[in-house]
């Protein structure tokens, strides 16, 4: 009898498992209703704050980081933030938001995310167009706090936090590394929302954020002698319009395609590939066609 308990037992638990395992439906193509809905405005205000703080650390720390390294300021050459402190930086803020975000908008904050996030349909088009414009207004928002704190003349100075192609390397090497570095990212995000590591490991979602950021780090250690890292169309394009440079709007389309890109590789290499989202759509569609 006990012996009839357990196995009783463990295949509620087998059935449970199986249960947890299964991926949500896909969310609405357009998903209108969501404007009626005060939970998707607090998401948009979430996805907004999220943006001027990550925005406002992560800029602060890359001009102060020139200001100091410069010989006339400090008297030395030796920069005292480098390039380990900015993607430090980077990492860490990118963690704090999306550690407190999560609950409310799915802790986004960068355009390529939610567009990765449309393409597997995780998020409807309403949603992800409202947060891609409050990304880019909060991330605009973030720039220009720093630029008032820090003052107009030292952050036009010091290059404003903007992205640019470095010398030595081509449009081309530039888009690369923001395809690759996105695709990173993006890939580590679905890795981390992945509704079987939820279901194996319980404190997979409180945790989500940790990989999270410290892909944003590992991305910017690599790619920041290149171009400074963007992956995040919001912080390239607040950058950008805040410092007023024709430099940084010339190659401004590298940080759109290149972080879009990558995301939309993350989200068929993550969905398709190894989820295989595409066959079991099939093996619905099949199982449909014979009721």
């Amino acid at each position: 009898m006990a012996n009839d308990h357990i196995e009783e037992e463990n295949e509620r638990s087998s059935v449970s498992r199986r249960r947890d395992f299964q991926d949500k439906p896909p969310a609405p193509f357009i998903g209108a209703e969501e404007l009626k809905k005060w939970s998707f405005y607090r998401a948009l205000i979430a996805e907004f704050f999220g943006a001027v703080v990550f925005l406002y650390v992560t800029i602060m720390t890359m001009v102060q980081y020139h200001l100091l390294a410069d010989p006339l300021k400090r008297g030395d050459s030796s920069p005292a933030i480098g390039i380990l402190g900015i993607a430090w930086t980077f990492g860490v803020a990118m963690f704090l938001v999306v550690y407190s975000t999560t609950n409310i908008s799915g802790g986004h904050v960068n355009p390529a995310v939610t567009f990765g996030l449309l393409l597997a349909r995780k998020v409807p088009l309403v949603r992800a167009v409202m947060y891609v414009v409050v990304q880019c207004l909060g991330a605009l928002s973030g720039v220009a706090m720093a630029k008032l704190v820090m003052g107009a003349y030292e952050y036009n100075e010091y290059g404003g936090g903007a992205n640019l192609v470095a010398d030595g390397y081509s449009n081309g090497v530039g888009l690369a590394a923001e395809i690759i570095g996105t695709f990173v990212l993006v890939y580590v995000v679905f890795s981390s929302i992945d509704p079987k590591r939820n279901a194996v490991d319980s404190h997979v979602p409180v945790l989500a954020p940790v990989p999270v950021g410290l892909a944003v780090f590992v991305v910017h250690l690599a790619t920041i002698p290149i171009t400074g890292t963007g992956i995040n169309p919001a912080r390239s394009l607040a950058a950008t319009v805040v410092w007023r440079h024709a430099a940084a709007w010339h190659v401004q389309w590298i940080f759109w395609i290149g972080p879009f890109v990558g995301a939309a590789i993350a989200a068929l290499f993550h969905q398709v590939i190894l989820r295989g989202a595409s066959v079991k759509a099939l093996g619905s569609f099949r199982s449909q066609s014979h009721l």
